[in-house]
């Protein structure tokens, strides 16, 4: 038969038996999770269209006159200048004109001078001096209107830019709606797209936009919005938006297709992982990490989401800046109940960038 003394050792004992169980079953029942912390950044609501591009100018080459070509100073897909002859017409008769009309004000400003002389030496009348001055006014005038025909012949690039195809050849009978080759200033982009009417408070000059062009694949390219049209289309509801782009390396063409993201409302907002977001109907909720007497647990909260971006969810209410919330593991992390973070996702952007926590 035990004694005394052992039997009241036992049962001092048991107490801690079951408290170091109890210890370890706790522990054991921590859930190994995955959390990120709530960041700040630059937020924009994403609204996207389709539009073609335009050279910032644009124009065709044509002549003022019916004349044939007599040289052509310019090749296919050429760069030019401002001022730049492209195209020389012929011009011998207007040439014998102008020699013609030097002639005569050569003439006419001998007998201005001549009569000028007489009549300050008393010998002329004053309107002798005035038909020699209008006639003098008449030949410049007529030695103007043959140079401005002359250099009708002579066509210039309008400014700086691009030249397209040749559509003629030295010796072509051109008239004025004749197209001799177009002119393009790529060095910039106008960008022409439509948007639905309902964001028409939210649009205004430099807001940013994103291009993408199938022959690009996966480039981007960044713009401005210029201006927005002072109409909407009745039949669509939708409004016109003109964007820039900048082109340096000419690589846009007039003409393209481009799939554009139109940047509007710009705000920082607060950002979660796309993970992080638990749904039940029309209700969106987080599990938040809260530290407290009993270590790591979780905190299910509502929240009220907002703007979107690949991979990450926009938080209006409902977190702070610097809280964590768990992204992998929530769902076996019940409200209130001990866990254990075994990793943290520095970047919102890319929590998936650490393991999947063990089971």
């Amino acid at each position: 038969m035990p004694s005394l003394r052992a039997i009241t050792r036992l049962m001092t004992s048991v107490p801690l038996v079951v408290a170091a169980s109890l210890t370890a079953t706790s522990s054991a029942h921590a859930v190994a999770v995955l959390a990120a912390e709530v960041r700040s950044m630059p937020l924009a609501e994403r609204v996207e269209a389709l539009g073609t591009l335009k050279a910032n100018e644009s124009v065709n080459i044509t002549s003022n006159v019916t004349e044939t070509i007599s040289a052509i100073h310019f090749d296919d897909g050429q760069r030019v200048k401002e001022g730049d002859i492209l195209v020389e017409l012929t011009s011998v008769e207007q040439h014998a004109l102008l020699d013609e009309a030097q002639v005569r004000v050569d003439e006419a400003e001998r007998q201005y001078e001549r009569v000028k002389a007489l009549v300050a030496q008393r010998a002329a009348s004053e309107s002798l001096l005035d038909e020699r001055k209008r006639d003098l006014d008449t030949a410049r005038a007529v030695l103007v209107a043959i140079e401005s025909r002359l250099s009708d012949r002579l066509i210039k690039a309008p400014f700086d830019g691009v030249l397209g195809l040749r559509n003629v050849s030295r010796g072509t009978l051109v008239e004025p709606a004749d197209t001799i080759t177009t002119l393009d200033d790529d060095s910039v982009m106008k960008l022409d797209f439509t948007v639905p009417s309902i964001f028409m408070k939210d649009l205004e000059p430099g807001l940013r936009i994103e291009a993408r062009a199938q022959a690009y694949g996966d480039r981007v390219f960044e713009g401005v919005v210029r201006g927005v049209d002072s109409r909407v289309d009745p039949v669509t509801r939708s409004i016109q938006v003109r964007a820039i782009i900048p082109n340096p390396e000419r690589t846009l063409k007039p003409g393209l297709l481009v799939q554009v993201v139109l940047l509007v409302d710009p705000h920082d907002g607060l950002v979660v992982p796309e993970a992080a977001i638990l749904h039940q109907g029309q209700d969106h909720f987080v599990q938040v990490v809260v530290e407290g007497e009993k270590g790591l647990t979780s905190e299910r909260r509502q929240v009220r989401i907002g703007t979107r971006k690949p991979g990450l969810v926009e938080v209006r209410e409902g977190l702070a800046e610097g809280d964590r919330v768990i992204v992998h593991g929530h769902l076996k992390a019940r409200p209130g109940q001990p866990i254990e973070i075994q990793s943290t996702a520095d970047d919102p952007i890319d929590p998936t960038a650490a393991q999947e926590p063990s089971t």
